[in-house]
């Protein structure tokens, strides 16, 4: 009987609500509504796919420092324009627009403890021109390696990058070897230093401190390599295999050490920390 039946109609636009923003959030990986509070608790890791959402420096902090341990390092550095550069914007007004989210640059350095042990950490926010490695974030990195290095505190160094920041030229690239070279006395002092690998972590970083490390971490799912995949393909004329440049096709392939979801990252590193100190000469004698 006909009025026992609902007949569907489609909604119109005006029936249609909004999600508030600040109050729920759509998964990017499989679509499915997350209420952004389950979400912050969870490490925005969706429970659903697992797809790991992207998260900025303060994010990082919590996860691999002791609460109230951080203490920032460097803060005032500001880049410069040496080449004044000028494309469809000038350099110095991008920097002034990426200045506005409340960040000076596009890494955030200082030391901490983790689980009691002291440590220096360096993160990389992708939010602040695209995570780039200009010569502020060099400098920045390779001071809190020399820190780590005299206050013999392992270093973890949290990449986001889309590489050299192409607005300073050959002063960016320089600051590939320059972190380098901070890391290879870490090494030689015996000094671990743990990269983790995250989405996306590719060019010039990636290319230098990124895959440096003693450990090389990787979160899942995440794009790391030097150029992008449709650029690679356009070069050699072949198509590439499925899940190229993915953390998971590098681990496959020995590039990266382990894959480790985001609610796992401080756990598996104070493991290895202790790992490592239980294994030193100065812990056996």
């Amino acid at each position: 009987m006909a009025w026992f039946r609902k007949e569907k109609k489609p909604l119109k636009s005006e029936d249609r609500r909004d999600l508030a923003s600040d109050v729920f959030e759509k998964c990017e990986g499989c679509g499915e509504i997350l209420y952004r509070e389950k979400l912050t608790q969870n490490l925005h890791v969706c429970p659903k796919c697992r797809h790991h959402v992207r998260v900025g420096p303060e994010e990082y902090v919590r996860i691999f420092t002791d609460e109230g341990s951080f203490q920032a390092q460097d803060e005032e550095l500001r880049s410069a324009d040496p080449l004044q550069f000028t494309d469809l914007k000038p350099y110095e007004a991008r920097i002034r627009s990426a200045e506005k989210s409340g960040r000076g640059e596009a890494v955030k350095t200082g030391v901490a403890t983790l689980d009691g042990i002291p440590i220096a950490l360096a993160i990389m926010d992708f939010g602040f021109i695209g995570g780039s490695m200009g010569s502020v974030v060099g400098e920045k990195i390779a001071r809190i390696g020399r820190r780590a290095l005299e206050e013999e505190r392992p270093l973890i160094i949290v990449a986001a990058s889309g590489g050299a920041r192409m607005m300073e030229g050959i002063f960016s690239l320089m600051q590939m070897a320059k972190t380098a070279a901070v890391l290879a006395r870490l090494h030689e002092a015996g000094i671990p230093f743990f990269s983790v690998l995250t989405h996306p972590t590719t060019g010039g970083v990636t290319a230098s401190f990124a895959m440096l490390g003693d450990v090389n971490l990787a979160e899942p799912g995440a794009l790391i390599g030097f150029a992008g995949p449709r650029v690679i393909e356009e070069t050699i004329k072949q198509e590439l295999p499925e899940g190229f440049q993915r953390s998971e096709f590098l681990l496959k392939h020995g590039i990266v050490d382990r894959v480790v979801d985001r609610r796992e990252l401080r756990g598996t590193i104070v493991r290895l920390l202790r790992l490592m100190f239980a294994s030193s000469p100065e812990s056996s004698e």
